[in-house]
C-alpha cells in the first residue's frame, strides 16, 4: 500500500471532537474519517440500485439456510 503524508487544515475543536469519538490519535483518527467518506459514495450506489434488482431467491429461503 503506497502512503502519501499530507497536511490538513482543521478547526482545532473539530480534530479534538473526532479524537474524542475514535479514542485515537491525528493519524488514525484522520484515515478513519477518509474511510468513511469512501465508504459513503458506495453506500449512496447502493441506495441507488434498491428495487431494482430481483433475487431468484426469497429472504425466508436464506434464512433458512
Amino acid at each position: 500500500m503506497k502512503v502519501r503524508k499530507i497536511t490538513v487544515h482543521v478547526p482545532d475543536n473539530v480534530l479534538r471532537k473526532a479524537q474524542q469519538s475514535t479514542g485515537r490519535g491525528v493519524t488514525a483518527t484522520v484515515r478513519q474519517g477518509l474511510e468513511l467518506v469512501a465508504a459513503g459514495q458506495a453506500y449512496e450506489k447502493l441506495r441507488r440500485l434498491r428495487g431494482k434488482i430481483k433475487f431468484s431467491i426469497k429472504l425466508e429461503e436464506l434464512r433458512a439456510d
